[in-house]
């Protein structure tokens, strides 16, 4: 294991993340409000640790090994949720324990929009500024845009790149640079969070609220700078701009980026995986309305329509926007909101869940071993499209889906044994490995009312989730620590 490069890498992108504390500082220069100090004290405690770090090691200049990508990315993302709840314990405002600032930013970081606080809108706006720019960074995953700049000072970032990004396929490049791939992906997100500000101020949100939710909502994270989410500003446009961008940002980035080249959006219903999205999507939208129409929840089939729509997307995608409780809707309603997490977007996406790529492969094995029963000697090979998958691909959907499903159950019976119901266990541990944020039950507003143990277990969960399993727990193999 080359300790001096991983080292050297971590120390770089802790003076990386340092920077990110200035944003919040200035907000709260210009608002006068309490939070200046606290996140100057961050940026130069965290600016010291990533120089401690890197400074002996800085001459370093081996490359990356796979197994250094995985270990950099983990202890990255480790440090990083621990380092974005500096600024939360300093903070007067929110008065939190060091738990809640850790589940806090972890959170945030992982896009999952769990939260602990409540009164959102009375905290500091560089408070909540910095809520919803973590949520941001973490979208697209602060690891690639490193990945952009670090070979600007000799550090090549495949090893990182095949680590951090989401989806069963990792070694497809859209350029043939590693970091012109990421920088590409990133002028594509910040591309439609600018058009998402715009669009959100042109419907009625001032610029800090407009800002602030575009961060969340190309990001499909789910925080708000509002307690009631959505649905504080009580209104149906700005719900279905929410909508288009959190299903424009659940479609894998590579198909916008080929959009963007070829000055065509013809590939989009051509690419299997959105087909499938957009079927799945549909179809959670129209059971969710019927339902609703049904039970007769509201009173106006209007009402019925935006609340159905808004809330099977949001929910679906993984956002955890919400413009009403859903928990307390009728039947299976919350349940299958929950379940739809699971699927979650198209692999390469901001969204969570297991990706609508594994979850078709998942189906396609499964037709596939009912047509073997019936002819035994049959050769069926899988495809997506007119591809067929290599059998390793498909292998690993699998071994990703039972290790998924083990951590799931070992995870809810955990937190039973902390001392929540059964309801309670179930959705914190799928909204939370989902990195859906929302649950039912005890957590169906905020996670302020369960214990410490019960966090720390769930901050694990959003990591499985946003490293997809493999990433994380690769290090707890014997053979990975072999030379």
């Amino acid at each position: 294991m080359y300790w001096s490069s991983v080292l050297r890498i971590v120390g770089l992108l802790i003076v990386l993340f340092s920077v990110t504390m200035l944003p919040p500082a200035l907000i709260a220069w210009l608002f006068n409000d309490a939070g200046l100090v606290p996140f100057l004290i961050s940026f130069g405690l965290l600016l010291g640790l990533g120089i401690t770090i890197w400074l002996p090691v800085k001459h370093c200049r081996r490359e990356l090994r796979t197994r250094e990508g995985f270990l950099v990315v983990v202890f990255f993302w480790l440090v990083l949720g621990l380092s974005g709840a500096v600024p939360l314990t300093l903070s007067e405002s929110p008065n939190i324990s060091i738990t809640d600032a850790a589940f806090e930013s972890m959170s945030g970081l992982t896009t999952t929009g769990a939260t602990v606080l409540v009164g959102i809108e009375q905290l500091p706006e560089s408070i909540r500024f910095y809520r919803q720019q973590l949520q941001w960074l973490g979208g697209m995953g602060i690891v690639v845009l490193a990945v952009a700049i670090l070979p600007m000072l000799g550090i090549g970032g495949m090893q990182l790149y095949r680590a951090e990004t989401p989806g069963p396929v990792k070694d497809s490049k859209l350029t043939p640079r590693i970091a012109e791939t990421a920088k590409a992906l990133w002028y594509i997100y910040a591309t439609l969070t600018i058009v998402c500000a715009l669009a959100y101020f042109l419907a009625g949100m001032n610029w800090f609220d407009a800002i602030g939710h575009s961060f969340s909502t190309v990001s499909i994270g789910g925080f708000s700078t509002y307690d009631d989410s959505i649905g504080h500003f009580d209104s149906p446009l700005i719900a279905m701009i929410c909508v288009v961008f959190l299903l424009v940002s659940g479609i894998n980035f590579a198909m916008h980026f080929i959009a963007w080249r070829t000055r065509s959006l013809k590939h989009y219903l051509r690419e299997s995986e959105v087909r499938w999205f957009l079927a799945i999507m549909l179809t959670l939208t129209l059971v969710v309305i019927t339902t609703l129409l049904l039970t007769q929840v509201y009173a106006h089939w209007s009402d019925t329509l935006y609340q159905g729509i808004f809330q099977a997307v949001s929910i679906g995608t993984t956002a955890g926007f919400t413009t009403d409780p859903f928990a307390q809707w009728p039947l299976f309603v919350p349940t299958l909101l929950i379940m739809a997490a699971f699927i979650g977007g198209c692999a390469m996406s901001t969204a969570g869940g297991i990706k609508v790529i594994r979850f078709m492969l998942l189906i396609k094995q499964g037709q596939r071993e009912v047509i073997r029963l019936v002819h035994v000697q049959a050769q069926v090979p899988i495809k997506v499209g007119n591809r067929p998958v290599p059998e390793r691909v498909v292998d690993a959907v699998w071994g990703f889906f039972s290790i998924y499903v083990a951590l799931f159950a070992l995870m809810m019976l955990v937190l039973m044994a902390t001392g929540l119901d059964q309801t309670t266990a179930f959705s914190a541990v799928a909204a939370n490995i989902t990195n859906l944020g929302p649950g039912l039950g005890a957590v169906a507003e905020n996670y302020s009312g369960i214990g410490d143990l019960a966090k720390w277990i769930l901050m694990f969960a959003m990591l499985v989730g946003r490293l997809e399993v493999f990433t994380l727990l690769v290090l707890f193999s014997p053979a990975f620590w072999r030379e």
